[in-house]
């Protein structure tokens, strides 16, 4: 029997092949060409060899053929195929462990380098790594992952097709992705609760820790709030002590986090950084509220500024 990994890895892979390579019954858009459709070659059967095959081949067939890059397509293939299928090879990058999504991701810039050396005056440098780079690293992507983007910006901010102006942005950008990867132990920090005491992160006992920054009044924190005291496997969790939720506020308008008391669970650790240890010593990249991230017993991460169906399905 499969295991979950497994077979996560097998529903990414049918998921690719039906997205990308299958006719549509309706008159297809005017266009040069349809994104290739990936062949596995049957010897890999294994869901695991197939996900790490995918990674590595994925792109090959599309940057084989030609066409035009302009606002409606890249390479000659409708832009939204394009998006489908960075979706669908995330989707894979996902399941697989980080090393070989890295060097997935990695291997996927140097095609988009090649590409663009091959004729100067086609747009797919800028298409493309602005499209992964939405993908990966937006703070509102659902599918945003820093460990995987860090290799793909490290390249970006080196490379000599990318504008000089922006050099300098996307090293900086590899630099906050490059802090507390996953597999590391998170830094500690002191919490503050509303009664005053002090709290050590690293002191909290728990199977897992959630850290939730948050705002008050903050609309998606709101959400994710909802959508945990809504979850009973998570209210079990903590309940039972095998989580710990901390919901960190690191701004520095007191009297508006103290007046959201009300709307935060009780059984959370709901405190703030009094002094402001996360925001300038950078000691997470936080870049967007809400963030959440996922530790486990020995306060190693888990899962990094996770979005939230990322989360629910790490805490199962």
């Amino acid at each position: 029997m499969r295991n979950l990994k497994d077979s996560l890895l097998l529903a990414a892979l049918l998921l690719l092949a039906v997205s990308c390579g299958g006719r549509k019954k309706a008159a297809p858009a005017v266009h040069d060409r349809s994104f290739p459709l990936l062949s596995i070659p049957t010897a890999y059967s294994d869901p695991a060899d197939r996900a790490a095959y995918a990674a590595e081949h994925f792109w090959d067939g599309y940057f084989e053929g030609d066409g035009r890059t302009d606002s409606a397509r890249v390479l000659g293939v409708p832009k939204a195929e394009v998006e489908q299928a960075l979706a669908n090879y995330i989707a894979v990058l996902d399941q697989i462990p980080l090393p070989q999504a890295r060097k997935g991701i990695s291997h996927l810039f140097d095609q988009i380098a090649a590409k663009q050396q091959e004729d100067s005056t086609n747009l797919v440098y800028l298409a493309m790594t602005e499209m992964v780079a939405r993908y990966l690293y937006d703070p509102n992507s659902p599918m945003r992952d820093e460990d995987i983007y860090l290799p793909f910006v490290q390249k970006l901010a080196a490379s000599p097709l990318t504008p000089e102006n922006m050099r300098t942005a996307y090293d900086y950008e590899a630099r906050m992705c490059s802090l507390n990867p996953r597999g590391s132990v998170a830094p500690d920090f002191v919490l503050t609760l509303r009664n005053g005491t002090r709290v050590s992160m690293h002191s909290v006992q728990a199977e897992k820790t959630l850290l939730f920054f948050s705002n008050p009044g903050c609309h998606n924190c709101l959400e994710i709030i909802q959508a945990l005291q809504a979850d009973a496997k998570v209210q079990e969790l903590v309940h039972d002590g095998r989580l710990a939720v901390l919901n960190v506020y690191i701004d520095e308008d007191l009297k508006a986090w103290r007046d959201y008391m009300p709307i935060y669970p009780k059984e959370w650790l709901n405190g703030y950084d009094a002094a402001h240890i996360l925001r300038q010593d950078q000691i997470y990249c936080i870049r967007a509220i809400p963030s959440l991230y996922l530790l486990d017993k020995e306060k190693r991460i888990l899962l990094k500024d996770a979005p939230l169906e990322k989360l629910l399905a790490g805490l199962y």
